[in-house]
């Protein structure tokens, strides 16, 4: 076989390997989240309103330490914050809803708000999401396959996923939700450490003076 006639046999044999399904891909990121504890995540987001096509962009990071807790530090806006202690959430958003803060459950709400994908990777994706393959992309100069996931339950708080999956390390690179509104959100993870220190004292959070604390279904 001449050199010529054997470069399309080499490029599909090329291809062959690249490839991969999705459950194989979801894998490869549950294995890589299931060394973590703790995680240091700087991220960008945009959340899109289909009802007006304006998009809100975002920027911050987030400390986060499983089971639950998490530290989401907005820096655009400034002075937003987002804080769980593994049993309760609160969001404090000044920019949008000043002189607030929303007091939930853990589940309620506040998570819908943070990029805190890993409890979703964590938790068996293969049996609560069906899954699909959505191609491949290069994120930041990394090579990623994308995994389409749409729960089989209405416990999670979109109806709709795409992860950006990294070939190399299973770390997610970027990823998208829907919510049942229609909302789509985007958020790209433009840096992360895992098993960094995270003290207890991060997860805990007071009021400012004269901030009102709202608890939906309490009656404040």
């Amino acid at each position: 076989m001449s050199t010529l006639r054997a470069i399309p046999a080499l490029l599909l044999l090329a291809g062959a390997a690249r490839a991969q399904t999705a459950e194989q891909t979801i894998d490869k990121a549950a294995a890589a989240y299931a060394k973590m504890q703790t995680a240091h995540v700087v991220f960008s987001q945009t959340v899109t309103n289909p009802l007006t096509n304006k998009a809100a962009s975002s920027k911050g990071d987030m400390i986060e330490r499983l089971p639950g807790h998490y530290l989401v530090t907005f820096t655009v806006p400034a002075g937003d914050k987002i804080v769980s202690d593994g049993r309760v959430v609160w969001v404090y958003l000044p920019s949008t809803n000043p002189g607030q803060v929303l007091k939930l459950p853990v589940g309620e709400g506040g998570t819908a708000r943070v990029p805190d994908f890993t409890a979703y990777l964590l938790d068996d994706p293969k049996a609560h999401f069906t899954l699909s393959d959505a191609g491949a992309a290069t994120i930041a100069g990394r090579a990623t396959h994308i995994v389409q996931l749409v729960p089989k339950d209405k416990s999670v708080p979109f109806v709709s996923a795409k992860l950006w999956i990294d070939d190399a390390d299973g770390i997610v690179r970027q990823f998208e939700t829907v919510d049942g509104n229609g909302s789509l959100r985007h958020v790209r993870i433009d840096k992360i450490e895992m098993n960094v220190p995270a003290a207890g004292h991060l997860f805990t959070f007071t009021p400012p003076a004269g901030v009102k604390v709202f608890e939906p279904g309490s009656g404040n």
